[in-house]
Formats: structure tokens, C-alpha cells, sequence
């Protein structure tokens, strides 16, 4: 055997004390055998009856812990043994043993190791030292992972009780974006019913109604767009988001003159088309511009930019408004996350865009970044690959 240990040197060390007689008897009831690297001798759960001992090599000892994780428990080296534990009670492997190096070992299969005990105390002795060292490191290991699974209920706890109270809070907004709208259409429908105007003011009060109606609309067409989104998959086409944003840009030109913002878009020549679903995008990008417009002060600009990479378009929203901390940055893509106060200012809307123009996005393999700090506003950028 090829630079291996001799076994009458290597058993000692296992069991201190044991006879020159013990040995021989230990060795003449055992076999030799080479295995190569990453063959397994020990499989967990596994009901196996051989006991081995490290002539010459390494091996690792590791376990499965919570179902998908591979823990490296220790290293074994020559004179280390293993596989003790089931040949003393019919149980299954504790753990995997694996070589990491060729290796050598003495194997002793249950009934020779039955009879090697009983004719030597040393062995039984150093096997039973062994044996609760082993157990005490089991308890210590079983106890690691009641302590992780704790913390990982505790988390898990926490972020159910995070996402119920949103969602209470989503059902409450619902409701009160909902009721604004119905309250004011529901007035004016009835004073319509009475005929009570006539001329200018009637027209006026039809397009009162017709706002809010279209209000109810777009507040219910999102809910159940991002409901939708998910089981639906649209054929892509090359996209111009050229004219998505100018299509944007027209219909939002008199809100943003309501709130003094001005709109601008820079850096659409020559830039190419995209793969994805027109009306998708238009809807990702919409609810990035209504946001810059929601968030910007008075006075403020609101920026769409568009810059071209090897095999992407990148399309930025920019406003310099309000701006967000790391706290709130980190959960603005929630669907049932809204920010509805900064200081003394207060926030319409269910917050919901967001959560939209990050699924859409996904959805056409790209990516949404933002970047934001506080009192400088904030920039959304949409990475689209380019039409092929």
C-alpha cells in the first residue's frame, strides 16, 4: 500500500493505551480500502453498518440543516474515526462523510466490531469517550438551529404583521380615493337629474362629472392592471419610446402647469427601438412622470432623458422635488407602500405606479433604478433591451 500509515501505528493514536494484541485483533477483524476524491462513505439518513478509520487522507464531515443548507460540521485526518454510533444502535447516518483527498481507511463491519469489543476495555472505553463528545456536539449544533429557525419565524412574523397593516392601509386609501370622486360625480349627477342648470353651467358640471368618472377609471384599470400583469404576456414589438414619451408628455402638460413644474424631454435623437408591448411601457413610464410631477415643488423641472448603451436604451425620469431616505427608497416599489406626507405636505394617490412600472419592466427583462436623496430629488432610470 502506497504511502500509507501503517495501521499498527495509526490505532494507537485512536485509542490511547490499547494493547499491541488489541491491535492485531482490530486489524485481522478489518479490511483495507482506497477511495478517490469526493466518494462519500457516509450518507445521512442512511442505515449503514461499517465502521471506519483514517489510515492516509482527509474527509469532510457535513450535515443538511433547514432542508437546502450544507453545513461543513469538521475535518477528519489520519487516525480520526467515524461511523461508530451505527453499529452501537440500528439508527440511520447523522451526517455525510466525504473524502477531500484520496484516502485510506480500516473498515469494520458491525459483527467484527461486536467481537472487538467485547475481548478489549480500552477500545470500549475510548469509543464511549467519543460517543458523548459526539452527542454533546449534535445538542450544540441541534440547539444553533432552534436558535436561526427562532429568528427566522420572528422575521417572517414581522414582515406578515408589515404587509397586513399596508394592506389595511391600501384598503383605506382605496376607499378614500374612491369616495372623493363617487361623492362629487354622485352630486352633480343628481342636480343634472333636476334639471336644474342650463347652459355654461351645465357644461361645467358635465365635465365635472366626466373628470371624476375618468378619475374612478384609471384608479380601477390600475388595480386591476397590477393584478393582471402577472398572467398576461403580451407579444413584444420594436417600440419608439420616442413617441411614448411626447404621447406622456401632451396629456400631462396641463397637470404639470397646475402644479408650476415645468416638462421637458432631452436626448431622443437617433435613439433606437426597444422590444416590449407599447401600451405596457406607456403605462411604466406614465407613472414615473405623474410621480417627478407629484413630488416636484413649484418652479421645478421634471425632466425625461434618453441614453443609449451597447445593447440597452436608457430612459430617465428626474425631478427635483422632496427626494427620499434610504428607508423609504427601499420600499417605494411595494404595491401597498404610499407616501402620503413629507413635512407639512400632503399626497394623493394609492401608490400603486410604482409597483406597476417595476413589474412592467421585469416583465420586458429590463431594469428600474432610482437614485434619491432628501430635499434634491429623485431619478428613475429604465434600462429596455434595444429591438434585435
Amino acid at each position: 500500500m502506497t504511502n500509507t500509515r501503517a495501521p499498527s501505528r495509526i490505532i494507537p493514536r485512536a485509542f490511547p493505551g490499547i494493547s499491541p494484541a488489541e491491535v492485531e485483533e482490530l486489524i485481522s477483524n478489518s479490511r483495507i480500502n482506497s477511495y478517490p476524491v469526493d466518494a462519500v462513505l457516509c450518507r445521512e439518513n442512511n442505515i449503514e453498518h461499517t465502521f471506519y478509520m483514517i489510515l492516509d487522507g482527509e474527509a469532510e464531515v457535513s450535515k443538511m440543516v433547514n432542508n437546502n443548507e450544507t453545513r461543513l460540521l469538521k475535518m477528519l485526518k489520519a487516525g480520526d474515526f467515524f461511523g461508530e454510533m451505527a453499529l452501537i444502535h440500528n439508527a440511520p447516518r447523522a451526517a455525510n462523510v466525504t473524502a477531500r483527498t484520496p484516502l485510506v481507511v480500516l473498515e469494520l463491519e458491525k459483527e467484527g466490531f461486536d467481537r472487538v469489543l467485547q475481548h478489549s476495555s480500552s477500545i470500549a472505553m475510548a469509543m464511549v469517550k467519543e460517543i458523548s463528545n459526539r452527542l454533546r456536539q449534535n445538542d450544540e449544533l441541534a440547539i444553533e438551529d432552534l436558535r436561526m429557525r427562532a429568528g427566522e419565524l420572528a422575521e417572517a412574523y414581522q414582515k406578515l404583521a408589515e404587509q397586513d397593516l399596508a394592506r389595511r392601509e391600501f384598503l383605506t386609501n382605496v376607499a378614500h380615493e374612491l369616495r372623493t370622486p363617487l361623492m362629487v360625480a354622485s352630486g352633480y349627477l343628481q342636480i343634472l337629474q333636476k334639471e336644474m342648470l342650463t347652459g355654461k353651467k351645465l357644461d361645467e358640471a358635465l365635465e365635472t362629472v366626466s373628470r371624476n368618472v375618468g378619475q374612478i377609471v384609471s384608479l380601477v384599470n390600475d388595480i386591476l392592471f397590477l393584478q393582471e400583469i402577472e398572467m398576461v404576456l403580451p407579444d413584444f414589438q420594436a417600440v419608439d419610446m420616442s413617441d411614448i414619451a411626447h404621447r406622456i408628455t401632451g396629456k400631462y402638460i396641463q397637470k404639470a402647469e397646475q402644479h408650476h413644474v415645468r416638462l421637458r424631454i432631452k436626448g431622443e435623437r437617433d435613439i433606437p427601438r426597444v422590444t416590449g408591448d407599447p401600451k405596457s411601457l406607456e403605462r411604466a413610464l406614465t407613472a414615473l412622470v405623474d410621480n417627478a410631477i407629484k413630488f416636484s415643488p413649484r418652479g421645478g423641472d421634471v425632466e425625461i432623458r434618453f441614453n443609449t448603451g451597447n445593447d440597452y436604451l436608457m430612459i430617465a425620469v428626474e425631478d427635483h422635488g422632496i427626494g427620499m431616505t434610504p428607508e423609504v427608497r427601499s420600499r417605494i416599489f411595494d404595491r401597498f407602500y404610499h407616501l402620503d406626507r413629507s413635512d407639512d405636505e400632503l399626497f394623493g394617490g394609492l401608490g400603486i405606479g410604482l409597483a406597476i412600472a417595476r413589474q412592467v419592466i421585469e416583465q420586458h427583462h429590463g431594469k428600474l433604478e432610482v437614485e434619491s436623496r432628501p430635499g434634491h430629488g429623485s431619478t428613475f432610470k429604465i434600462f429596455l433591451p434595444v429591438w434585435r
